[in-house]
């Protein structure tokens, strides 16, 4: 999952089809399972079907609430359904579902919550808003979410026209993918287009 999406995904379908939803212990393993799939599926920009897997995810969770500790796990969901929401351009959708579950996210998930919120602001031209909503993210992100809260940071500067802020946001994001994901990351593309367009090396601009 550090880079390496597709054969992750191979091995979470895999993994997904072996573990009979039989039993509570099996549930919650391939839901689980399932849930990190939402991440390959979004990795590898297959966002409607990401939209699909973790709405079906949420509703099962909602069905066994009453029998087994399922919040974390739904926050985790709901934190990776509001990636996916950001990539179909849905940010207002984006938006809600990041905002009404923070006071419910702890630890990392959290932090990672506050950038995907920051994100969907950004889509919606909010960067002022996204740059405040960035500095409540915790400043050592874990190693999954490497490299994100300094991409996001240098997209809503660039959004803001502060060019040299957001290269050296941009930079620091590449170097940090780089250091702590594999080269085949998604992210590390991401932040080598942005770092392009801020520096003017895109299209020759």
């Amino acid at each position: 999952m550090h880079g390496r999406v597709a054969e992750a995904l191979d091995e979470l379908d895999t993994l997904i089809a072996e573990l009979e939803p039989v039993g509570l212990n099996s549930q919650m393993l391939r839901l689980i399972a399932r849930s990190n799939r939402v991440v390959a599926l979004s990795g590898l920009r297959r966002y409607a079907e990401a939209e699909t897997e973790a709405n079906g995810i949420l509703r099962e969770l909602n069905q066994i609430a009453h029998r087994a500790p399922v919040a974390a796990l739904e926050v985790n969901t709901l934190g990776h359904l509001a990636a996916v929401l950001c990539g179909l351009a849905r940010h207002e959708e984006a938006e809600a579902v990041a905002r009404g579950n923070l006071s419910r996210a702890k630890g990392p998930a959290a932090g990672v919550l506050h950038t995907t919120l920051a994100r969907s602001l950004h889509g919606q031209g909010r960067h002022e808003e996204a740059l405040t909503e960035i500095g409540r993210s915790p400043a050592q992100p874990p190693r999954y979410a490497a490299g994100y809260p300094d991409l996001v940071t240098a997209e809503a500067l660039y959004g803001l026209g502060r060019r040299a802020e957001a290269e050296t946001a941009v930079r620091r994001a590449l170097t940090d993918c780089e250091r702590r994901l594999h080269p085949a990351h998604p992210r590390t593309g991401e932040a080598r287009a942005l770092l392009a367009r801020v520096t003017g090396e895109e299209a020759g601009e």
